[in-house]
C-alpha cells in the first residue's frame, strides 16, 4: 500500500447529537400553586384564621365583631437567563447545525432553576404582612426527629411517612380534598425499596410499585429530585406538603431567542435564554420536613 493514499483517507462524523444526563423539566412546579404576576413583587394569597362561634345566652344581646385575624404571602421574582454563541466558522464543519440543541440545554437549565426557586421556598423565611415588611419562619414543630421510627439517624422509612401525615391531620390540613407531595432524591428510594410495607402488595390496597418506581404510598405521591439541600448536620432535607402548601409566581415564562452578533467576527449566531419567576411558602402548618441521613 502506496504512504500517499493516507491523504485521500476519508474522516466521517455523525449525525447523532445528545445532551448528557440531566434534568429538562421542571419536576416540581405541577405540585404547587402557580399564577402570573407583574411588578417588583405580588401577593400570593390572602389568608384569613379560623374562628371560633359562641353561644347565645342572652336575647337581644349587643353584637360584638370578633375582629378576625388575617395575614398575606408575598413572593418576589428573580431573573435567570442563560446564552452562548454558534460560531458560523465552525458550523463550516459540523454536519449538525448546534442552535437548536443549544436552545433546548438553555431551557433545561431554567427549568432545573424553577425547581431551586421552589425547593428554597420550602424552608425559608417567607414574607408576610400588609407590604411584604414582616417575616414567618418554617415551623421547627413540623421538622420531624431524624432518628424517628430507629434507634439512631435513619434514612427515609415508612415510621416518617405516617408521622407526616399525622401531624398534616393535627393541622387540620384538608389531606382528603389536596394532594400530598413528598420529594426525593435517588436514596430516599432506595430506602423506600427496602421497606417491607412498600415492596409487599399485602400492605396496600394499590399497586405501589410501577416499573421498579414507587410512584405513591400512603396516599402521596412521590417526586424525584436530585436538587435537594442538606441541613447542617448533612441530613437531607426531605419535604412532604400539600399544593397549596407553596405558590410559584410567573413573571415572564421562559423564552427562547437566537439572532446574529453582526458585533462579533465570524458574525456568529447567539442563543439566548431567559425567565422571571419566585416561589414562596403560603402556609407553614401544610409542609413537613423528613431529615433523613444518606
Amino acid at each position: 500500500m502506496s504512504s500517499f493514499d493516507l491523504n485521500v483517507a476519508v474522516q466521517q462524523y455523525t449525525h447523532t447529537v445528545q445532551l448528557l444526563s440531566q434534568q429538562k423539566e421542571s419536576r416540581l412546579s405541577a405540585s404547587v400553586m402557580q399564577e402570573n404576576h407583574i411588578g417588583k413583587q405580588a401577593v400570593a394569597v390572602d389568608q384569613y384564621a379560623a374562628v371560633t362561634a359562641s353561644k347565645v345566652t342572652n336575647r337581644y344581646a349587643p353584637l360584638v365583631p370578633f375582629d378576625t385575624q388575617n395575614d398575606r404571602r408575598w413572593v418576589s421574582p428573580t431573573d435567570y437567563h442563560w446564552n452562548d454563541l454558534v460560531d458560523n466558522f465552525d458550523k463550516l464543519r459540523l454536519l449538525n447545525d448546534p442552535q437548536s440543541w443549544f436552545v433546548q440545554s438553555g431551557v433545561a437549565a431554567l427549568n432545573r432553576s424553577k425547581d431551586d426557586e421552589i425547593i428554597t421556598a420550602m424552608f425559608a423565611t417567607a414574607k408576610t404582612g400588609e407590604t411584604g415588611t414582616g417575616t414567618t419562619s418554617f415551623l421547627s414543630a413540623n421538622q420531624v426527629a431524624v432518628g424517628f421510627g430507629a434507634s439512631a439517624a435513619t434514612g427515609l422509612n415508612v415510621a416518617k411517612l405516617i408521622e407526616a401525615r399525622r401531624i398534616l391531620m393535627s393541622n387540620e390540613v384538608d389531606i382528603e380534598n389536596e394532594p400530598i407531595y413528598c420529594v426525593i432524591s435517588a436514596k430516599q428510594h432506595a430506602n423506600l425499596l427496602n421497606e417491607i410495607q412498600v415492596v409487599n402488595d399485602d400492605y396496600s390496597n394499590t399497586k405501589v410499585l410501577v416499573n421498579g418506581r414507587v410512584e405513591q404510598f400512603l396516599g402521596i405521591n412521590f417526586i424525584h429530585s436530585e436538587r435537594l439541600p442538606t441541613d447542617g448536620s448533612s441530613y437531607r432535607r426531605i419535604p412532604v406538603y400539600t399544593k397549596s402548601a407553596l405558590h410559584l409566581g410567573m413573571w415572564n415564562e421562559i423564552t427562547a431567542n437566537v439572532d446574529q452578533r453582526k458585533d462579533l467576527s465570524s458574525l456568529p449566531w447567539q442563543v439566548y435564554v431567559m425567565g422571571t419567576f419566585g416561589a414562596t411558602r403560603t402556609e407553614e402548618k401544610k409542609i413537613v420536613e423528613l431529615p433523613c441521613s444518606e
